[in-house]
């Protein structure tokens, strides 16, 4: 896929969420990548084998203190993968875009202060939801 095409399906993960959590939103700059570098999958303790869809660095909004945002403040940063989500569609059999809404998903959901564990029992109870008649 063109990144073009992967730019617009981010535009539209990103519409996606609701609009009460969009303007919660703080701060935070969307990146894309091609697929994460070595420095950062070795910081994220990655084997050989793995990699990453998604990754959000910076400051959660639940650890934000008053001072937060006086004087010069660098964004967070939200980076989607563009070749592992394409991978992980194909692995799946279901669109990219559907892949790419579900990564910009979690990964706000660390910008709001969840954690691993935590966004991920979200992401079983939606799955569930969805397969309920």
């Amino acid at each position: 896929m063109r990144r073009g095409e992967f730019d617009a399906l981010v535009r539209e993960g990103y519409e996606r969420l609701p609009e009460w959590v969009r303007e919660k939103i703080k701060n935070v700059a969307l990146l894309i990548e091609d697929e994460p570098d070595e420095e950062t999958c070795r910081e994220e303790g990655l084997d050989e084998d793995e990699t990453l869809l998604g990754l959000y660095r910076g400051i959660p909004q639940t650890a934000r203190g008053e001072g937060y945002g006086v004087g010069a403040t660098l964004p967070d940063t939200i980076t989607l993968y563009q070749k592992p989500i394409e991978e992980a569609a194909k692995e799946d059999g279901i669109p990219v875009a559907q892949v790419v809404a579900e990564t910009i998903w979690h990964e706000f959901a660390h910008h709001f202060g969840m954690n691993e564990g935590e966004v991920q029992e979200r992401e079983r109870e939606h799955r569930r939801g969805r397969e309920e008649p």
